[in-house]
C-alpha cells in the first residue's frame, strides 16, 4: 500500500483539520483516508497493520533517501534491514548489504529466520564485508547499480572508525548527495548509546543515537527505531 504521505503525517493533517474545521478528530481522519482510497480510517489502518513492518517501512521510502534504522543489539535492526531489501527485491529491484559485523554464514542464518530463500534472490542481492568499507568505497561500487536499489550501511558507526577516513559528518553528506543524483535508498543501522533506560518501556529516539562524532542527524530523511517489538518511525527534520 502507497500513501501519499508516511502515516504520521496523515495524522498530524487529520488534527489540524479537526482543530481548523471544528469538527471531531474521527470525522477529520476519515476525511483524511478517504483521500488515501479508504472508506473510513479504521479500514486504512487496518490495511497498513496488515502488511509486514518491512514492507510498511518501504512503502515510506522513495530513492534518493536515507533511512536511519537504530536499536540496541538483539533488537532486530539488522534483520529488519535485511527484510527491507527482501521487500525491495521482491519488487523487482537490487539490494546491496555493507557490513563489517557479519559473515556470509551469519547473513545466510538470517535470510532463513525471515523465512527467504537466498537462492531466489541469487541476482539481486550482493553481501559486502570488505574492511574498506566507506563512504568513498561505497559510492564506487553503487555507480552503476540501478535506481531504486535498497542498500543496507551495517552499521553507521562503522564509517568513523578507521583515522584516514573523512569525517562522519563529510561519509554521510556525501552519502546524501550521491543517493539523491543515482536515485538510490540507503538504509543505516545504527548503535544506542547505553545510557538509553532499556527498562523504561519506551523505544529509543533520536537523542539515544551513539555519536562518537558529530553528525546533523536532519541528513536522514527518515528514522526508525526498533525496542521489544515496537516500531516507531520520526523525521529527523521535524524533530
Amino acid at each position: 500500500m502507497k500513501l501519499s504521505a508516511p502515516i504520521y503525517r496523515l495524522k498530524r493533517q487529520a488534527k489540524n483539520l479537526s482543530r481548523i474545521e471544528n469538527i471531531p478528530l474521527h470525522t477529520a481522519l476519515d476525511r483524511i483516508a478517504a483521500k488515501e482510497g479508504f472508506v473510513r480510517w479504521s479500514l486504512l489502518a487496518a490495511k497498513l497493520s496488515a502488511e509486514s513492518p518491512a514492507r510498511t517501512l518501504l512503502n515510506q521510502l522513495v530513492p534518493g533517501d536515507l533511512l536511519l534504522l537504530g536499536a540496541r543489539p538483539g533488537h532486530g535492526k539488522t534483520q529488519l534491514g535485511l527484510e527491507l531489501t527482501v521487500e525491495a527485491m521482491k519488487l523487482g529491484r537490487r539490494g546491496i548489504f555493507f557490513t563489517l559485523e557479519y559473515g556470509v554464514a551469519d547473513i545466510l542464518d538470517l535470510f532463513k529466520r525471515i523465512g527467504a530463500d537466498p537462492a531466489v534472490f541469487r541476482d539481486a542481492f550482493e553481501f559486502d564485508a570488505s574492511d574498506a568499507i566507506s563512504a568513498e568505497y561505497m559510492m564506487d561500487r553503487l555507480a552503476t547499480v540501478p535506481v531504486g536499489t535498497v542498500t543496507i550501511v551495517d552499521y553507521l558507526q562503522i564509517l568513523d572508525q578507521k583515522r584516514q577516513n573523512p569525517e562522519l559528518m563529510v561519509q554521510v553528506q556525501d552519502l546524501k548527495a550521491f543517493a539523491s543524483d543515482r536515485g538510490l535508498i540507503l538504509v543505516f543501522t545504527s548503535q544506542i548509546d547505553r545510557s538509553f533506560d532499556s527498562s523504561a518501556g519506551i523505544c529509543p529516539d533520536l537523542s539515544h543515537v551513539r555519536l562518537p562524532n558529530p553528525l546533523d542527524l536532519k541528513l536522514f530523511d527518515q528514522a526508525c527505531f526498533l525496542h521489544n517489538g515496537e516500531l516507531t518511525l520520526v523525521t529527523p527534520k521535524s524533530s
